[in-house]
């Protein structure tokens, strides 16, 4: 069975990395990585695939930016080279960037199977690109890899047939407790710009005063601060929101630090709309998976906007206050150790507020347990076995 394994980002890498790990110990599975180059990173230099246990892509389709008509053709015409080239049995990918859609829609009008990993995911946000990209895929998706009861219920009310939808887990919780483990036995801290414990990108090196400072250096001592992302168009491009979700994080810096690595596009929103953060707020470069979870790990809470923090803080039990007005992840909410805050001073504050106690009665999603990419598999072979690929 030959299957491409599609990325098209950093992120999207952390969520292929353990598929791939496990088909190795599958018999007769032939998995080829397909970088799409959505979100182009400097940053995955072969250090980058071998801390993820993984080869490099066997193809990296250049993509690049642009608006999200032009990035999706561009996938779509490069994808349909290589798979008539291959001839794979079987498409996976996950999440919903574009080239989650981009590369779904190619492979069924080639008669290739799909497989969505986190399908069924939804926020009932037409406004969310994302949204649009999971809603599609999942129309026209053969296997549908879910991480949450949500999702099941959600495609069983699109018409979806229940015999192709499977409860495996969550991947991202496979590499999160994969990455845990090897923090703790094999991964040592460094200073910036080294390709161990960095904790700045080619982009901006010691541009926020970090030159040469370890990043164990830049950690408190734990459980006595707090770390944050905060990067989607809808907080950071409109200035009112933006000044507001700032004043309340600045009330929060009053009680603790707040580590805050700065993602490319708020900085620039920030020097646009003159933000202006406590200096009990440290902002950082950007950082990369295994640096992030070093430092937000040990935190006493994280602010975030973003939804796979949503999931790893419960894996993790550590308190999380969503900056959104709606989740595709509600399980993270109704069994989690996330609050959904809206994104104005009071919802921020009061979700603060409210995190601490919440941690109390959390617990840990079904099968979100590390073998969610096993599961995977079981499913794919057994649908070979049926000859369901031919």
């Amino acid at each position: 069975m030959k299957v491409f394994l599609v990325a098209g980002a950093r992120p999207n890498f952390m969520k292929i990395a353990p598929i791939y790990r496990a088909s190795r110990k599958v018999a007769g599975v032939n998995c080829q990585i397909v970088h799409t180059g959505q979100h182009y990173d400097y940053e995955m230099s072969q250090s980058f695939f071998e801390d993820l246990e993984i080869p490099k892509p066997k193809y990296f389709l250049d993509a690049g930016s642009g608006s999200h008509a032009v990035q999706t053709a561009k996938i779509m015409v490069a994808f349909e080279k290589i798979c008539e080239k291959e001839k794979p049995d079987l498409v996976m990918v996950v999440g919903d960037v574009n080239s989650t859609l981009a590369c779904s829609i190619v492979a069924k009008k080639l008669l290739i199977k799909v497989a969505h990993v986190e399908a069924g995911l939804r926020s009932f946000d037409l406004a969310m690109p994302e949204e649009i990209n999971r809603m599609v895929t999942d129309a026209i998706t053969d296997y549908f890899f879910v991480t949450e009861e949500s999702g099941r219920l959600n495609l069983l009310r699109e018409g979806k047939p229940a015999k192709r939808i499977h409860f495996v887990g969550h991947v991202m919780i496979d590499n999160l407790l994969y990455q845990l483990r090897k923090i703790k036995t094999s991964w040592i801290p460094d200073q910036v710009g080294n390709d161990r414990g960095r904790i700045a990108n080619r982009h901006t090196p010691g541009r926020l005063g970090l030159k040469d400072t370890k990043i164990e250096e830049v950690k408190p001592k734990e459980n006595t601060y707090a770390f944050m992302t905060l990067h989607r168009p809808s907080n950071v491009d409109v200035k009112k929101t933006f000044t507001g979700i700032a004043n309340a994080l600045n009330d929060i810096a009053k009680d603790m630090i707040i580590l805050f690595p700065v993602h490319p596009r708020t900085k620039k929103m920030m020097a646009q709309f003159k933000i202006k953060f406590s200096k009990n707020i440290k902002l950082l470069p950007p950082l990369g998976f295994k640096e992030s979870l070093f430092l937000w790990k040990d935190a006493k809470v994280v602010f975030t906007d973003s939804g796979g923090l949503q999931e790893e803080t419960t894996a993790l039990k550590i308190p999380c206050v969503t900056i959104r007005e709606n989740t595709e992840r509600p399980i993270t909410v109704e069994l989690g150790t996330n609050v959904l805050a809206g994104t104005t001073k009071t919802g921020i504050l009061k979700a603060y507020r409210k995190c601490f106690d919440k941690v109390k009665k959390a617990s840990i999603p079904p099968l979100w347990d590390g073998k969610a990419s096993e599961r995977i598999w079981k499913v794919l072979k057994k649908g070979e076995k049926k000859n369901s690929f031919k």
